[in-house]
């Protein structure tokens, strides 16, 4: 009798401890589910709004209600002029975003001016520059500066944040390794003379240069989607704590 009354504390515990660990594991795979929903509709978002004919660029009075979350890959035409001024480089081993893109290089960043004299950043496209030329990139976009308005089309980004590791920017060569354009902006002077800059970038689409470089080019969606993976990882892990504590049991109750 005494075996047997000692036997329930510890039989419950282990329950309830299987039952806490069943929920927790349960919860994290359903959460991945429905992270997945989530994820597929954002893909699907965005691949409308990739394939969606060119919309005007909006008005610089609209330019601080614009959020990554409804606007970002937004397909716009505008006509501007490439800036005379500094170009900057941003580093890149590839592209997440465009399947014509391998391999180390930079991205030529460039302001041009609208008609009404505000600033936006363009990224103009790859140049295949292996060791950060300074020299080879400012070949490269020095046929884009003709003082003649161009029709630019692209898709709106925002700019990105520099994570721990990111190896700070070399003002020398007018280098970056995060597609912040508004520092770029503020180290190389785009936004003297009291012309506005917008918060936004964008990313051409077109026209390619006769030379091909920069090359712009159109984006794809290519987002990692392992929630199913993880959710079906939490899910055994809850069957085998389940499992486990079958086990125990029985081997408690021989």
């Amino acid at each position: 009798m005494t075996g047997l009354s000692s036997r329930r504390p510890a039989v419950a515990g282990f329950a309830i401890f299987t039952l806490l660990m069943v929920t927790a594991f349960s919860g994290l795979g359903i959460w991945q589910l429905q992270r997945r929903i989530e994820k597929h509709a954002l893909i699907a978002r965005l691949n409308e709004r990739l394939a969606a004919a060119p919309e005007t660029l909006p008005v610089s009075a609209q330019w601080p209600s614009l959020t990554p979350a409804r606007d970002e890959f937004r397909r716009v035409s505008f006509a501007a002029t490439y800036a005379p001024l500094p170009d900057a480089m941003v580093y890149s081993a590839g592209s997440a975003v465009r399947d014509d893109i391998s391999g180390p290089g930079t991205w030529a960043f460039l302001p041009v001016q609208l008609a009404g004299g505000s600033i936006v950043v363009v990224n103009a496209g790859f140049v295949q520059n292996t060791m950060q030329d300074r020299q080879q990139q400012d070949r490269a976009v020095r046929r884009l500066i003709t003082g003649d308005p161009v029709e630019l089309i692209g898709y709106i980004r925002f700019p990105e944040s520099a994570g721990a590791l990111t190896p700070p920017e070399s003002l020398e060569k007018r280098l970056w390794f995060t597609r912040d354009h508004l520092a770029m902006a503020r180290a190389l002077g785009w936004g003297e003379g009291a012309r506005a800059v917008a918060p936004f970038y964008i990313d051409l689409e077109s026209p390619m240069p006769e030379s091909g470089i920069p090359k712009p080019g159109p984006l794809s969606v290519r987002l990692k989607d392992d929630h199913m993976q993880y959710a079906i990882t939490w899910f055994t892990l809850a069957l085998a704590v389940v499992i486990a504590f079958g086990v125990w049991w029985r081997g408690k109750r021989g």
